[in-house]
């Protein structure tokens, strides 16, 4: 307990009242010069843990950790929702933050990143950047999505869409002419549209599907796998929304479809997540066996590998 007390003395002396009640917290705290750490506290067994994950002042470049320049150049939208979705602890901070970090050595915009915790800290470069932390800076993401609109951003980074409430301001947001970039915990971008359209009640799934389809610019999807020397690497899924995809969107019986369309391509714009296999296979980064586990279809995987 001493130690765990330690770290939220070091995060500012914050209140360890909602660990205590709900038996959960996330919060990072930075050592300056050494590190900034992303921590996540809970209760086992009627005393208190915690898992800590180290986070570099700098951000590594995209290349480096393996994150292609198509995601990168998604800065081209001006406008609209790009969505950052994986399994927990599959690299979707890092990979919104080194988007952010491009768009700010970049191009002159206003960014408001609203995140919980705060993790990878944004100096002003080309851009101005003005970071929030929920229970810290705000009250939730909501009312901070909701007053960020009035903050005159050019584009906002929203840390997870976790509720309806969120999700249905989010998608104002982006159709008023802001750039969301934001998360979800689901692996494959078929999947994350359904997920979306599900978290409302049936009698508003056909609206939400309609606007959803408007302002949806890309879903990149993402899962860690181990490389050829036991390092982990990401492997990702890209959807670019064309008008085809648009019109699935809107549709529930042809919304199905979608896999089978991103699994037809294998180009910057669209490619599923067997096929980013496949290339790692073939590069030789990963092994065979590797490639049809993390498979979402490893029989037909198995067929393009031989």
């Amino acid at each position: 307990d001493e130690i765990i007390s330690e770290f939220y003395r070091l995060a500012g002396n914050r209140s360890m009242d909602k660990l205590r009640s709900t038996g959960d917290d996330d919060f990072s705290f930075a050592i300056p010069g050494l590190s900034r750490f992303r921590v996540s506290a809970y209760k086992q067994r009627g005393t208190l843990s915690a898992v800590v994950r180290i986070i570099t002042f700098s951000l590594p470049r995209p290349s480096d950790l393996g994150i292609p320049d198509n995601i990168m150049d998604m800065d081209r939208f001006s406008n609209g929702m790009v969505l950052v979705t994986g399994p927990a602890g599959s690299g979707k901070s890092t990979t919104l933050a080194c988007m952010i970090d491009h768009i700010n050595q970049n191009l002159k915009k206003h960014i408001i990143t609203l995140e919980d915790p705060l993790e990878y800290l944004h100096r002003h470069n080309q851009s101005i950047v003005s970071q929030r932390e929920v229970n810290v800076d705000t009250e939730n993401y909501v009312t901070a999505l909701r007053a960020a609109l009035r903050q005159s951003p050019d584009v906002i980074l929203l840390g997870e869409m976790r509720d309806y409430e969120t999700i249905q301001v989010a998608m104002t947001a982006a159709e008023t002419g802001h750039l969301i970039l934001s998360t979800l915990h689901t692996l494959g971008c078929a999947n994350t549209i359904d997920r979306i359209i599900d978290v409302f009640p049936p009698s508003q799934q056909h609206q939400i599907a309609v606007q959803l389809s408007m302002v949806l610019k890309a879903v990149v999807s993402q899962q860690l796998v181990p490389d050829v020397d036991g390092k982990l690497i990401p492997a990702f899924e890209v959807m670019t929304i064309s008008p085809s995809i648009r019109s699935m969107i809107r549709d529930e019986n042809t919304r199905p479809q979608i896999d089978g369309v991103l699994y037809s391509y294998a180009n910057d714009k669209m490619m599923s997540m067997d096929n980013s296999l496949a290339k790692l296979f073939k590069d030789g980064r990963i092994t065979r066996e590797t490639a049809l586990t993390y498979a979402t279809n490893p029989g037909m995987l198995e067929k393009k590998i031989q």
